[in-house]
């Protein structure tokens, strides 16, 4: 019953052989916008308002912000279009810093790109809700919690299901965001447009008066501190841009044009939008008010009021451009869900992260990261008692050190082809610039807002830093360890002697499941025969081509990994012949051990009546709950499973030495 309540849920389980499914996974250049340029797109929500509310009575310098946002916006773009040009693969930020400038940078920035997207799920839910309730009774404030993890869950569920699925459910509403505050920015500016010389004026005579010394204005030096605090502190408009070049891998082929088609459309849309909505808060002089957004202070004062006979034309645009900007800023939470699975899918394979962060579920999503970064994003609106003020700086902090990193990384990599790209001065300005930009916001909103939150991201990261090189060192120290089991293999003979014996179905046969071909697999064939001496007449090498986040690109590398499984396996029964063993080899593709293995071992049991299945575990002296973390119990697991499916199943230990975990 359970089963069956997944699969209502969920779906049905993908075949990874199936040609068509990359097309079923991956996205076009339209919903990779929908899916990734949300999050861009949607941080005109709250960081055009977190800038003008900084600029206070100086609300004349608005024009300047607008274009310095624009500017920003096509600035960084452009950069990351060059970097999707360089790594088509994607993993963006981590990818990059850790080719470029070496592991320990590599690991800092993947760090902070997993708490920033713990925090894009918490900020885009937690700005969506703001949005919803501008329009609702006040009274209604406290249910805002109970809504924001309501929204969570739904997220999970459909990112559970699959990527795709999740994005063109989504879809409609992304539309109607664009329209409605296409609308709002185009209709302010032209209802206002009598307004316009007044307001110019005003700004002139601002920039007059603000320029003048202390105590009668702010001075150059004022303003221009003035300018770049707000302009840091709105540095949460800029935030969604790296989704694109990080979620590059479910894109639809060729990716790299997809991914620049979709890293333009954001663009565009985010500075048009956020910049507009910049100049259309000076127009109508706005000012914050308790319980509302500044965009529903906006969008009130551009159509309350507005109706046609008895119908409220005015109110009900209002409602439906909230609505859609809540219900974007919950997609917006989708890059969340996409990206940062991902990047933690890139460490685990790098060893950085528990290895089960790369395993795909049988629907192609990354499950663990998925739940995790849910969990996480509950706890942080917890925490913050979803104040958007608050997450934003959290937010920003990490997400311009990500980006400070990847245009350094960028820098040096221009610097080292100098020679061989004439070039070089052209391209490596525009990351230089960005490096400035990206730069001077993080130090800026880190000296700014330490005390009000800046500290807990930092803090965070760097405890996720420390982390990764804990469960890093643990790795290589049980690899170290389980090397020299490695030892054995240059002792063992590796060709044929003659004919081998041949299988005889009836007689007792030893079926072990292996991996890669190392010591480890070695030890347990030498194992079975000293334990067990005359049982065993034939001998079965069974294997499960694991595909993960790292091999799940197109059905080629899908073969890459076939071939590979087989080749390995073929070394097995080669040795095995070797040793005048009867022996051959059966595997299968997928991307769960455990259920794919106990298929296989149940078709294997059918060839051979008379089977015991053998499975290696890695036992630990002092074997603790980080143990069972870090190393899964894929070989207990199928041991269970094959019992209870009337299968002789048995695990052979494999101590590692104390001093290596």
């Amino acid at each position: 019953m359970l089963s069956g309540f997944k699969r209502v849920l969920l779906g049905r389980p993908r075949d990874v052989l199936d040609p068509g499914v990359f097309h079923k996974v991956s996205l076009a250049a339209f919903l990779a916008w929908v899916g990734l340029g949300a999050d861009g797109l949607s941080s005109s929500a709250y960081g055009p308002e977190e800038a003008f509310k900084a600029l206070g009575p100086h609300g004349y310098l608005a024009v300047a912000m607008a274009g310095a946002i624009a500017l920003t916006v096509f600035i960084i773009s452009y950069a990351y279009s060059r970097i999707i040009e360089h790594f088509p693969f994607g993993g963006g930020g981590y990818v990059v810093a850790t080719r470029l400038l070496g592991r320990t940078a590599g690991v800092v920035s993947g760090s902070a790109l997993i708490v920033d997207y713990v925090l894009t799920i918490a900020i885009s839910i937690a700005a969506g809700v703001d949005a919803v309730f501008s329009f609702l009774p006040p009274a209604w404030q406290g249910w805002k919690l109970a809504v924001a993890a309501a929204a969570i869950g739904v997220l999970t569920l459909l990112n559970l299901r699959g990527v795709k699925e999740s994005v063109a459910i989504l879809a409609p509403v992304f539309l109607t965001f664009v329209v409605t505050h296409a609308i709002l920015i185009l209709g302010t500016m032209a209802s206002r447009s009598h307004e316009i010389p007044s307001v110019l004026r005003e700004i002139h005579v601002g920039f007059a008066q603000g320029l003048r010394p202390p105590p009668l204005g702010l001075g150059l030096a004022g303003m221009l501190a003035l300018f770049m605090r707000a302009y840091s502190l709105g540095g949460g408009t800029y935030t969604g841009i790296e989704a694109v070049s990080n979620g590059l891998s479910i894109m639809r082929e060729p990716k790299v044009q997809t991914g620049k088609r979709t890293m333009l459309l954001m663009a565009v849309s985010l500075a048009l939008t956020a910049s507009g909505i910049m100049l259309a808060y000076l127009l109508v002089h706005a000012t914050p008010e308790a319980g509302r957004t500044m965009n529903a202070v906006l969008a009130n004062q551009f159509a309350g009021d507005f109706r046609v006979g008895s119908w409220a034309v005015g109110a009900q645009f209002v409602l439906v451009t909230l609505a859609s900007e809540a219900c974007l800023l919950f997609v917006a939470a989708q890059a969340g869900f996409i990206d940062g699975p991902r990047v933690m899918a890139n460490m685990s394979t790098d060893s950085w992260l528990p290895h089960r962060f790369a395993q795909l579920s049988d629907r192609l999503t990354m499950q663990n990261g998925v739940l995790l970064m849910s969990g996480a994003a509950l706890l942080a609106l917890w925490y913050t008692r979803g104040a958007v003020d608050r997450l934003v700086v959290m937010y920003s902090i990490n997400v311009f050190l990500t980006f400070s990193l990847t245009e350094l990384s960028m820098c040096r990599f221009w610097v080292r082809r100098r020679k061989q790209q004439r070039d070089w001065r052209k391209q490596i300005a525009v990351h230089l610039a960005g490096l400035v930009l990206c730069t001077t916001i993080l130090i800026v909103t880190v000296y700014e807002k330490f005390a009000e939150g800046g500290w807990l991201t930092l803090v965070l990261t760097a405890g996720l830093i420390g982390l990764c090189f804990a469960i890093r060192r643990h790795y290589r120290s049980v690899q170290a360890n389980l090397q020299r089991l490695d030892a054995i293999l240059p002792a063992l003979p590796t060709h044929e002697l003659g004919t081998a014996p041949s299988l005889d179905p009836k007689a007792r046969t030893a079926v072990l499941l292996v991996g890669s071909y190392e010591g480890l697999g070695a030890h347990c064939l030498l194992s079975i025969q000293r334990l067990f001496p005359n049982v065993f007449e034939n001998f079965v090498f069974a294997s499960v081509g694991v595909i993960d986040s790292a091999t799940f690109k197109n059905v080629e590398e899908v073969e890459e990994v076939r071939a590979q499984t087989q080749a390995v396996l073929a070394r097995y029964v080669a040795t095995a012949r070797a040793l005048r063993l009867a022996a051959e080899w059966r595997m299968t593709v997928g991307t769960e051990v455990v259920a794919e293995g106990v298929e296989l071992c149940k078709r294997i049991a059918q060839a051979f009546p008379h089977s015991v299945f053998f499975l290696g575990r890695l036992v630990f002296e002092e074997e603790t709950w980080v143990h069972r973390i870090l190393h899964n119990e894929t070989a207990y697991q199928m041991q269970r499973r094959l019992q209870f499916a009337g299968l002789n199943a048995m695990v052979l230990p494999v101590r590692v030495l104390r001093a290596a975990a």
